[in-house]
């Protein structure tokens, strides 16, 4: 590497030795600064800016020591190498001189090789201070533009994944301040029919990477959780989007929790994490494995959303999480594993939540837990409680604001009818109406009752007490799938009317199935005798709940042809209570 020519600042109260040494220097290409004390030393320091000095030990008015002292807080951060120019030769006098600052030492009279060697020393030495102090700067800038990019892309996140129902009182979970920037992440949602829906997730990577495939992942479950997609279709949906935008080697292992609450029954999706556990009442458990690939890695036409159905009881409790749980070490390198969780789950106290009972656990196993980065636990109570406080919508300017007068007809054929569910779709032309907003779980609850009861006791003519044991739930769902794949001929058809009245307004919802239909006639729901204690079973629930929920229900023709009249009022609650 060719040396470029440098300025050397020489001070030396002897004239000659001055000189003799300036001689020395300019014949090596380089430029002279000099001082004859160490007071003009320093000023000159101050003025120039040499790339090394050259000091004498001893000069008048300030002695180099002194001088080098000041000399080196001038110079900061940077580095000047410091050679000093002395005949002293006690050790203690050379250990001063190092300790004022020096970094070398030229002896009298001088050697031209010797001062040849050592100015290219040092300057080396100084050159290489530079490269890594400008990268330490490159680096340091780099670091506050990261931690600036994950501000920015934490409050975007925290806008679109939003706590939903995690604050609800039979969910616990632990999860990282930060967990959307390590990889973590959990978002939990209302279902508009009551109930919920709950995703873990676990990108791989951290920081921003993590964030980057984090945030369709929270719009998507939101957005599409609250127009009362299944669980299924949100996976469905998720897996398309990662697979799009993520390269290659990245991925979201997930689970998907579908409670419903009413039907007391789990759907789990397990996608490469760590066994969930269900504990029962009584205390027994049973886990369900991780049976898919994680999100992200097969493309739509091989994923397989297909979710797990396990009956579930009040009292019972659900655990999910992510592999940090299992990979928390103690200070021997131990992992907890699957054989912790089951220790801590069989000696807990009666009393102890399952959730707490391993989260204490791993806490006392590795005291590094509460700072590990990569841990989320989530714990579910399985309620009786039908009804999760939904969450609330931004207030309109005015509630008659928007569409209220129109009409809509929709109907699917055929095949469609077992792979494709109008709800969501029907939902959303429904809340296009802001007064319907804040009553969205009861037009959700209203579609899915007519839509159900005409798809599965309508067209399939399947008995609804098939599903008063835990056999004949299995048998009805089986003969469900079954009867789906021989619907040619078959329809489904939709007509929703919505006008404005004083006060609010009016929804008219007709559905329409190809099926038989049945004997309404002497429905006591129906003729008028209103005894529900009566009421056969062959529609179970959704006769009184569209009772309930609507101001009049209509039957005609064979029974497959039903009407539903829903008003609603700035001043009722949801739905319309007494002001009909």
């Amino acid at each position: 590497m060719t040396q470029r020519n440098l300025r050397i600042l020489i001070a030396d109260d002897s004239d000659t030795d001055r000189l003799i040494l300036q001689a020395i220097i300019k014949r090596l290409g380089h430029q002279v600064i000099e001082a004859a004390d160490g007071l003009e030393a320093v000023q000159k320091f101050r003025d120039e800016c040499p790339d090394i000095v050259l000091l004498d030990a001893l000069m008048p008015r300030m002695d180099g020591m002194e001088a080098a002292r000041h000399i080196k807080a001038l110079a900061g951060e940077r580095l000047v190498p410091l050679i000093f120019l002395t005949s002293l030769s006690d050790a203690e006098d050379l250990a001063r001189c190092l300790e004022a600052g020096g970094d070398d030492f030229l002896t009298k009279p001088y050697n031209r090789v010797i001062i040849e060697a050592k100015i290219k020393a040092f300057d080396r030495m100084r050159r290489m201070h530079d490269t890594l102090s400008s990268q330490h700067e490159q680096i340091c800038e780099r670091n506050r533009q990261l931690l600036e990019e994950q501000a920015i892309a934490r409050r975007v996140f925290d806008n679109v994944a939003h706590t939903g129902c995690l604050d609800s009182p039979n969910i616990r979970y632990h999860a990282s301040p930060l967990s959307v920037f390590n990889g973590d992440v959990l978002f939990a949602s209302p279902r508009p029919a009551g109930g919920m829906l709950i995703f873990l997730g676990d990108f791989t990577g951290h920081g921003l990477p993590a964030a980057i495939g984090a945030m369709p992942v929270a719009e998507i479950f939101y957005g599409m959780a609250r127009k009362g997609f299944s669980g299924a279709d949100v996976l469905r949906e998720i897996n398309q989007k990662l697979k799009r935008i993520l390269p290659t080697g990245m991925f979201c292992c997930g689970a998907m929790v579908e409670a419903d609450f009413k039907l007391g029954q789990l759907r789990v999706w397990n996608g490469a994490l760590p066994e969930a556990w269900i504990i029962r009442g009584e205390g027994e458990s049973l886990l369900l494995p991780s049976r898919h690939l994680p999100l992200g890695i097969l493309p739509p036409k091989q994923f397989e959303c297909v979710m797990e159905v396990v009956q579930v009881r009040p009292g019972d409790r659900l655990l999910v999480m992510t592999d940090g749980v299992l990979e928390a070490a103690n200070d021997r390198g131990e992992l907890f594993g699957l054989p912790g969780i089951r220790q801590c789950l069989e000696h807990r106290q009666p009393h102890t939540h399952p959730f707490d009972a391993v989260l204490e656990a791993v806490r006392q196993f590795s005291d590094r837990a509460d700072e590990s980065d990569d841990l989320t636990l989530v714990g579910l109570d399985i309620t009786d409680q039908p009804d999760l406080p939904a969450e609330p919508e931004q207030p309109s300017l005015s509630a008659l604001a928007g569409p209220t007068e129109w009409r809509c007809e929709y109907e699917i054929r055929e095949r469609t009818l077992g792979d494709f569910s109008p709800l969501p779709l029907l939902l959303h032309i429904c809340l296009e109406v802001p007064g319907l907003r804040t009553r969205s779980g009861e037009i959700y609850t209203l579609l899915s009752e007519l839509y159900n009861n005409a798809l599965e006791h309508g067209v399939l003519q399947l008995p609804s007490e098939w599903k008063h044991s835990a056999d004949g739930f299995g048998k009805y769902y089986s003969e469900r799938q079954a009867r789906l794949a021989r619907v040619d001929g078959h329809y489904i058809r939709f007509s929703l009317h919505h006008t404005r009245k004083p006060g609010g307004g009016r929804l008219r919802v007709v559905c329409e199935d190809s099926g038989a239909g049945f004997d309404f006639s002497n429905h006591p729901l129906v003729s008028g005798r209103d005894d529900e204690s009566r009421a056969p079973r062959y529609a179970g629930r959704g006769l009184l709940l569209l009772k309930r929920l609507s101001r009049s229900i209509k039957f005609r023709g064979k029974g497959n042809h039903v009407e539903i009249i829903y008003d609603w009022n700035f001043s009722a609650h949801q739905g319309d209570g007494d002001d009909r």
